[in-house]
């Protein structure tokens, strides 16, 4: 048997709920050349199970069962099974468009590509209610369908940082040891392996079509784990190290990273508990001033307020402590945009409520005379007395 053109790599972690749909959207892949390799963490419910049922069907899933060990380890053990010529990244509570594939493949073998993203979608809701919001990866239009050495364009690095949107030659990642952090127990270890990608990658491009289905029904939850605040700053760290340990990268990339470390904590520090909050942003502050004590920041990278933002939390952090609210600069478009459409169908819920209520039925009856008469010389004073009359006879006859 050849190998496989892509292999798809799904972490999986009690995701029975979802699992079903995300694996019917990769094996229904128009490029039908894949292996997906499902890797279950330890899972307490059903999920072992279902990866088993559909390995049975279909000898294309491969499943590796483990004690749980993180997402990272997970990933790794994943990559390190592919036998495909580029991978994908899945995450099993996602799914996607049956032709992503077969599209960035293509492309990426046109163009001998390190590394291929595409735009995606963002989704809340099930079934018929699901709402879904396009995310651009990029900034600009002209960064996209163009081959890219990230390097040599460092305004690259403002691109979305996911790890699922595309595919990545697996000879690439193997040449340069590009693995995920396996920190048990971490967060944001997505991070390391995107910057590695940007790091060693001198091929890449952006395509501006959506093909990735983004879960995001609660993004913006807050985080109360003392042990989860600051991983972070830990997944940060293991970036900072690898560029250490390359003295020309270093040279050329500390600046962006810098950059790149600080929108992050930023999206982050809006995820964290309120009780928090002013340790975090002190950790952070004291991080960024020795960055910029050795001459690491560059203002001119920073985009809008995040200079004056950084700058006041190095060195007013209570200040912006006390002007950062849920709709303050702290807060992504994407984070904004859940929030309001979990206000929005809160109200929806809660009006639902309402009128369902027996005081509220009752209520209506009561005020029915009168708000007829109210409305009716609105009606009156607006449209005149003959509107009004044929207006009364067609209500009366329905």
């Amino acid at each position: 048997m050849n190998s496989p053109k892509v292999s798809v790599v799904l972490p999986c972690y009690n995701v029975e709920t979802y699992l079903r749909e995300c694996l019917d959207s990769a094996l229904s892949q128009t490029l039908p050349d894949i292996e997906v390799i499902c890797v279950n963490d330890g899972s307490t419910d059903g999920t072992l199970a279902i990866l088993q049922e559909y390995a049975n069907k279909d000898a294309r899933v491969k499943v590796i069962d483990k004690a749980n060990s993180g997402y990272g380890d997970s990933m790794n053990r994943g990559m390190d099974a592919a036998a495909g010529e580029y991978i994908a990244i899945l995450e099993t509570d996602d799914y996607i468009k049956e032709n992503m594939y077969e599209v960035l493949y293509g492309l990426a073998k046109k163009h001998n590509l390190d590394v291929i993203k595409s735009d995606y979608e963002v989704f809340l809701g099930e079934g018929q209610d699901r709402t879904f919001t396009y995310m651009k990866s990029c900034r600009k239009p002209e960064q996209y369908y163009k081959v890219i050495n990230p390097e040599e364009s460092i305004e690259i690095f403002n691109a979305r940082m996911n790890t699922w949107t595309g595919l990545y030659r697996r000879d690439f990642l193997n040449q340069y040891n590009i693995r995920h952090n396996t920190t048990p127990g971490a967060s944001y270890q997505d991070n390391g392996f995107w910057f590695q990608t940007f790091i060693w990658a001198k091929r890449i491009m952006f395509v501006d079509r959506a093909f990735y289905e983004l879960r995001r029904d609660n993004p913006n939850s807050s985080v109360h784990n003392k042990g989860k605040v600051f991983c972070i700053f830990e997944e940060y760290a293991f970036i900072e190290q690898i560029l250490r340990a390359h003295p020309e990268k270093e040279a050329a990339l500390i600046r962006i990273f810098q950059k790149k470390k600080f929108d992050n904590c930023l999206y982050h520090y809006g995820r964290v508990g309120d009780e928090f909050k002013m340790d975090f942003l002190r950790r952070m502050g004291d991080e960024f001033k020795a960055a910029r004590a050795a001459g690491e920041l560059d203002s001119s990278l920073f985009i809008g307020s995040g200079w004056p933002n950084l700058c006041d939390i190095m060195d007013r952090p209570d200040a912006f402590y006390v002007r950062t609210t849920e709709d303050s600069v702290a807060v992504t478009p994407e984070q904004k945009y859940t929030r309001m459409e979990q206000k929005y169908k809160a109200a929806q819920q809660e009006l639902e409520k309402i009128r369902n209520s027996r005081s509220y039925k009752i209520g209506r009856r009561i005020t029915f005379l009168p708000r007829m008469i109210k409305n009716g010389i609105v009606c009156l004073r607006e449209n005149g007395l003959s509107y009004t009359i044929n207006l009364l006879k067609e209500k009366m006859k329905k």
